[in-house]
């Protein structure tokens, strides 16, 4: 079976000093996960990154590189040897391909990493667009053409055309493990894809309040950790069922507190798994004044009851630009679907809006609720 090259561009972690072999190793141990059911192999050589196998691996080669966090680019590439007619050809081929496919215009861009070789790049571009050009297969256009085709020349000569665009930060397990509270909108898997691009693995944690929020709803956010997962490698949720606990906020409680409250108690339940998990922070979807139980002042209340830090990656962000990185990552179409979360139950109509941390841990006592949060950890 003929075999195919893909090369990837490393991103931010080339950067890295002393760190630089452990992070290089954990991108190609991730991207080994990806395909440990394909027989591809995976190298790493002088800030590239080469995976190898037969042509059936193609869609499970590029659906590990679309989703693999820690390369700026990706693309299938021919191999040919080190000689200006063997990259020339493969340059003609390339550029026949783009012209099926309706390109007018072309552009040959080289990075001569073997210095060795006997023509610059400049050169070696001039030289393999010759022909394309002459026989008037394709314009030349520098600015904006419609393929760049590109040249490598390693310790093989890589040629291919309009790279695809990589996954940057730093390969997910080089930041430590973090807890993800994890609902059904578009901000909490926002807020874990964001942790992974800076290295984190996530883990996943979902309050179900049933029968008050469907079956649906927790398959909804079931899709929302599994679309997470191709990010994060091997995420996993752990879903907590929290309807005594909300009910007792209910019964208790007075209603412009309700919200807050809940939070709180959420914290006191992701304390306890984050120990077990052996995670070293939690993680919200929380930007800052876009919801009343986001002022900084409820904010402070509800990190209060936290024995972690708690990491907010979409703080500064509008709405608009979380809904654009959902569109991104694959994770809007699902958090649209109208199935509500467990704060349904208890949405109050005028929720408190500058809470003061000693007055909700006062309400928090009097709901005499650790026993039933202690009881929703036990059924998880």
């Amino acid at each position: 079976m003929p075999q195919v090259t893909y090369l990837a561009k490393l991103g931010e972690l080339t950067l890295k000093g002393s760190n630089l072999k452990e992070f290089e190793k954990r991108l190609v141990n991730n991207a080994q996960l990806y395909l440990e059911a394909v027989p591809a192999r995976v190298t790493l050589r002088a800030g590239r990154m080469y995976i190898e196998g037969p042509e059936s691996s193609c869609p499970a080669i590029e659906f590990t590189l679309s989703h693999l966090i820690g390369i700026t680019g990706w693309a299938k590439t021919i191999i040919c040897e080190k000689t200006i007619d063997s990259m020339k050809q493969a340059v003609m081929k390339l550029a026949l391909e783009a012209k099926e496919k309706g390109a007018n215009t072309f552009k040959v861009d080289v990075r001569r990493a073997e210095k060795s070789f006997p023509y610059n790049s400049y050169e070696i571009a001039t030289e393999t667009a010759a022909d394309v050009f002459d026989q008037q297969i394709l314009k030349v256009d520098v600015h904006k053409p419609d393929v760049k085709i590109c040249i490598e020349v390693r310790e093989k000569c890589f040629v291919y055309s309009n790279a695809n665009k990589g996954c940057r930060g730093l390969p997910v397990g080089v930041s430590g493990k973090g807890l993800l509270l994890l609902s059904g909108g578009f901000d909490s898997p926002v807020a874990g894809y964001r942790m992974c691009r800076r290295g984190m693995k996530v883990e996943c944690v979902y309050f179900h309040a049933y029968p008050y929020t469907s079956a649906e709803a927790q398959k909804k956010v079931e899709d929302l950790a599994q679309v997470l997962s191709f990010y994060g490698v091997d995420t996993h949720i752990n879903t907590i069922p929290f309807t005594a606990v909300q009910m007792r906020i209910k019964e208790k409680s007075p209603e412009e507190y309700s919200t807050l409250l809940l939070r709180f108690c959420m914290m006191k339940v992701a304390n306890l798994l984050a120990a077990r998990l052996g995670a070293q922070c939690l993680i919200t979807g929380e930007s800052l004044g876009q919801v009343a139980s986001q002022t900084i002042e409820n904010m402070q209340v509800t990190e209060a009851a936290s024995e972690y830090p708690l990491v907010r990656p979409l703080i500064g962000l509008d709405k608009e630009e979380i809904i654009s990185t959902a569109v991104e990552i694959g994770t809007h179409d699902i958090s649209v679907l109208p199935y509500e979360d467990c704060c349904v139950l208890i949405s109050p109509r005028h929720p408190v809006l500058r809470a003061q941390v000693d007055e909700v841990e006062k309400l928090y006592d009097s709901l005499e609720v650790d026993d039933l949060i202690q009881e929703s950890y036990d059924k998880r």
